[in-house]
């Protein structure tokens, strides 16, 4: 007989489930405490599944409450169900899918699937048949319920459904496509959404029935139903990414589409529709498709979507001009995430990466969801990078007519058009600039705060160009405004001109040193008049600040505006509060530039942060020993006090030996070091490194500890904690000097893999070229042997970092290297040419180092030899050759067309050597602006 419930305990649940419904805290903790009590008893998911599959005497909200405890019991306990009590429940949950009420047939599918969660396919292995001949029915609310309960299955299960050995996906996907034109929308939209689960994935199951898809989307294009559009949009956005090959004989009737359904009515069905330009800009042939009419015609529909719709000016109070004195609420401040130190080079003027770090397109917080606005401003920008300045005879009418139009709405629009194209087509705007941005530095005084506020923004994507102009034109002017701006009594303006400022700063870098005095005023002032979450964004500005500037903060004046405040916020803020983040972050990089000038505040910070790592550890220590008493703790503030820990080693150097003494810093460190999460060994490593420089007295007795996990954290799978690990190595070396020799087979091998693994980033190749050249200064002979299996890619990573100490230590290397190796150089020694060459001003000795090699290889090759290789260098390598090392070819050869020329055979001077290769057979290179590449 089936189970029945006591009217007792029925009457008890239906009671609870009411009190959880009131607003009091009290009655809520209550009714926490005494679910957490019924949980004991094994029938009480029997009543809660009871309430919400037959009890239909009571209202749809209590049956659904009732399901969405018995959801969380599932995800919390679901493996101490009595067998019998889970068969009710699945039993149960198939001869209701078909309810009469819409919320209950939901509920029932969100059980459903978190029922599958648990105990995967394989343990309900009737679900999917039934719910397959349930899409049959001719009962409308069976057939919708069991969709519902399908289309969740297959976003929580796609991999599970897709790897399971019954294949059940070959049965459900063509069942799926039968559906899409059923009657109802409904369906139609449940149809759609169940295969667009499986096209990223690119199941078999749908693959083979791909062209019967897109042919089933086109006949749906123009539904009327806003959800089914939506979908048939999403479908499309998907296979650009996947199945392009297929869209492509159709593609002209899809871009027209996608226009129109990027200003369709609803703005859900737009965004969809929106997202399909972001996915064409990252295909190859995006130039090609959209060439012509389309992009004429695209340009302004795009253009069109950034404008502010009235929802969005009412969610930002758009009207509020003055809010600087309300408080923020505490929902209004989004989580923030600690970036752990990495240590990275300097390059060569012109060799940066130029990596955009943030897209600027969450300018409107409140509007936190990705909306219509930010999607078109997004894919302008994308296009506009496709495109470059092709782009602008379309554009340029646009920006006049939006710029300077009378409707601040549209004039708002005009300006982020004007921010998103900046990357895109900087080369074609700059002609136009020394009108604009002065327009644009007038607009930051607009009665309108959301102008203010986006002007500050796209000022900030043309600071390279301002801060290369002189400055009396267009650098003091936009300070000073933007100074003011951060005063602002509108706080969306005060943030937007605080992370201008920071983007300023970081283009401007020792440029801003003569408005040091300015600057600071604004900022200390700005630390009174800020709510709580423009406080977090003004430490940013101000850690931003020092980092630009470096030692040039280190002047008392500025050290008495920076520091009482500062420091009066950090003994504000307590162990626990998360607001220690970025007051940290901020710090570690002022206690890097003040260097000196931090000492009178360091002891206390150095403490504290040593405290912080402790606490964590201890917590953590706690959470693992006994997890049902104590919670993992948030391992940020470990991280985040490491990192100003490294801060402080780096700008007090020998002045921290006291403080590292006295304290127990290098014992956690060595459990930081292998804390299972990335992050914490990232900020350890680069702190050992930090301190190695800055003490190493107190690291060498910990070493023999420390290298065996350095050695096992050189896997570039994760890349930065790789980096700070390759990066700490190289500066044990040097203080080890030979003492590195019985660690020297521990981590050459894992270095010279990263070296030579393609894809390798530019900063992790970079400093592990730097550390196996100061592996071998300090071992020679112990590294030497394996000169030529690294010293092509060595050279080539190190060509383009600025002359410093750590390129000056790992050049020494190579040469001591080639002293005992010559043969490991020779196949490549065009590249260490090149690479000696990148030098600009090399000390003398090193630079006699050179000499002595490249003549020493030319002797011993003789002329003939010699000039036949030269002969492969490009001009400008052979240029400075000439200039600072003397060596030259033949007389009066030049360098000819663009790519090196091979020559055949040669009769070398044998062995000696290994030079006999050096005519030319084994080299391959290619020439890029008088530079070599491998």
């Amino acid at each position: 007989m089936a189970w029945q419930p006591e009217e007792s305990g029925l009457r008890q649940i239906l009671q609870l489930l009411k009190e959880s419904q009131s607003p009091d805290t009290a009655t809520q903790r209550a009714v926490q405490e005494k679910l957490e009590e019924l949980n004991k008893y094994p029938d009480f998911n029997n009543y809660l599944i009871f309430v919400l599959t037959k009890l239909t005497s009571e209202d749809d909200p209590t049956r659904s409450l009732s399901g969405l405890i018995l959801k969380n019991n599932v995800r919390a306990h679901f493996e101490k169900f009595p067998v019998e009590v889970t068969s009710f429940i699945k039993s149960e949950c198939l001869n209701s899918i078909g309810d009469p009420s819409p919320l209950i047939r939901a509920t029932i599918g969100i059980l459903i699937t978190t029922i599958l969660a648990k105990g995967e396919l394989r343990n309900w292995p009737e679900l999917l048949p039934a719910l397959s001949q349930c899409l049959d029915s001719d009962d409308y609310n069976v057939c919708e319920g069991a969709f519902g309960a399908l289309q969740k299955i297959c976003e929580d299960s796609a991999e599970a459904l897709d790897n399971d050995p019954t294949r059940p996906l070959n049965v459900l996907v063509p069942k799926f496509l039968q559906f899409f034109k059923h009657n109802s929308p409904k369906i139609r939209s449940h149809a759609i959404a169940c295969v667009n689960q499986f096209i990223i994935s690119r199941t078999q199951a749908l693959m083979v029935h791909i062209d019967s898809f897109i042919e089933n989307l086109f006949f749906l294009a123009n539904d009327e139903d806003q959800e089914v559009r939506k979908n048939v949009c999403r479908a499309l956005v998907m296979l650009v990414e996947v199945r392009m090959d297929r869209l492509i004989p159709h593609i002209n009737s899809i871009i027209d589409y996608m226009m129109v359904r990027t200003q369709d009515e609803d703005d859900s069905v737009a965004l969809e529709a929106c997202e399909f330009w972001l996915s064409i800009a990252e295909q190859p042939i995006c130039k090609e498709i959209l060439s012509g009419p389309h992009i004429e015609r695209l340009v302004p529909i795009l253009v069109k979507g950034m404008k502010y719709s009235e929802i969005d000016i009412i969610l930002l109070k758009g009207d509020v001009e003055e809010d600087d004195m309300i408080p923020d609420k505490e929902s209004d401040i989004k989580p923030r995430f600690h970036k752990s130190r990495s240590h990275t080079q300097k390059h060569q003027e012109g060799d940066e990466d130029g990596e955009m770090s943030d897209d600027g397109y969450d300018d409107d917080d409140s509007l936190s969801d990705w909306n219509l606005r930010k999607c078109s401003a997004a894919a302008l920008d994308v296009l506009a990078n496709v495109f470059r300045d092709d782009i602008l005879p379309i554009l340029l009418p646009i920006l006049k007519e939006t710029l300077f139009n009378s409707d601040w709405e549209i004039k708002e629009s005009g300006i982020l058009v004007l921010g998103a194209i900046a990357e895109g087509c900087m080369n074609g705007m700059v002609p136009h600039l020394p009108e604009l941005i002065p327009y644009l530095i007038g607009c930051l005084a607009d009665k309108k705060a959301l102008v203010r506020s986006i002007t500050c923004w796209t000022l900030s994507r043309y600071a390279h160009w301002v801060v290369g102009q002189p400055h009396d034109m267009y650098l003091k002017p936009l300070m000073t405004e933007l100074l003011k701006r951060i005063l602002d009594s509108n706080k969306r303006v005060q943030e937007a001109a605080c992370s201008a400022f920071a983007t300023l700063e970081e283009e401007a870098c020792t440029e801003l040193v003569p408005y040091l005095s300015f600057i600071l005023e604004t900022l200390v002032f700005a630390f009174n008049k800020y709510q709580h979450k423009n406080l977090l964004i003004l430490y940013d500005a101000i850690g931003t600040l020092a980092d630009s500037v470096g030692h040039h903060l280190n002047k008392p004046e500025f050290v008495n505006m920076l520091m009482p405040p500062l420091i009066q916020k950090w003994n504000i803020l307590k162990d626990e509060d998360k607001d220690l983040f970025p007051l940290l972050e901020c710090l570690s990089s002022v206690a890097t530039a003040l260097q000196s000038g931090f000492l009178p505040y360091c002891e206390p910070v150095y403490r504290r942060c040593v405290s912080l790592v402790e606490q964590t550890l201890n917590q953590n220590f706690a959470s693992m020993s006994q997890p049902d008493q104590f919670d993992p703790p948030d391992k940020d503030f470990m991280i985040v006090a490491l990192d100003l820990l490294s801060g402080l080693a780096e700008g007090l150097e020998q002045h921290i030996e006291n403080l590292v003494a006295n304290s127990n810093i290098l014992k956690l460190l060595f459990q930081c070091m292998q804390d299972p999460m990335p992050e914490v060994r990232q900020s350890s490593f680069a702190l050992l490194g930090d301190l190695t420089k800055a003490c190493f007295q107190h690291v060498k007795p910990c070493i023999g500890d420390f290298m065996p996990i350095l050695g096992a954290n050189l896997n570039p799978e994760f890349i930065s904690v790789c980096n700070n690990a390759t990066w700490a190595i190289g500066e044990i070396s040097i203080k080890m000097g030979s003492g590195m020799q019985p660690y020297v087979s521990m981590v050459l091998g894992p270095l010279n893999e990263i070296i030579n693994r393609p894809n390798t980033p530019k900063t992790l190749l970079e400093n592990t070229a730097i550390t196996i050249g100061r592996l071998g200064l300090v071992c020679p002979q112990e590294v030497a042997p394996m000169l030529q299996q690294f010293i092509r890619q060595w050279c080539t990573s190190l060509r383009n970092i600025r002359d410093n100490e750590e390129k000056d230590s790992a050049f020494r290397g190579v040469c001591h290297m080639i002293s005992v190796n010559p043969n490991g150089v020779v196949q490549d020694f065009i590249f260490f040419c090149d690479a000696v060459a990148s030098w600009a001003q090399p000390k003398q000795d090193l630079k006699e180092m050179f000499y002595k090699i490249l003549h020493g290889f030319k002797n011993q090759v003789g002329e003939e030899n010699w000039t036949k290789f030269s002969d492969q260098f490009p001009q400008p390598l052979r240029d400075r050759l000439v200039m600072h090392y003397g060596v030259t070819g033949e007389a009066g050869k030049c360098w000819r067309g663009n790519r090196p020329r091979r020559t055949s055979g040669g009769h070398g001077v044998g062995n000696r050597a290994g030079w006999g290769q050096l005519d030319g057979g084994p080299l391959q290179s290619t020439v890029t602006n008088g530079s070599l590449t491998p």
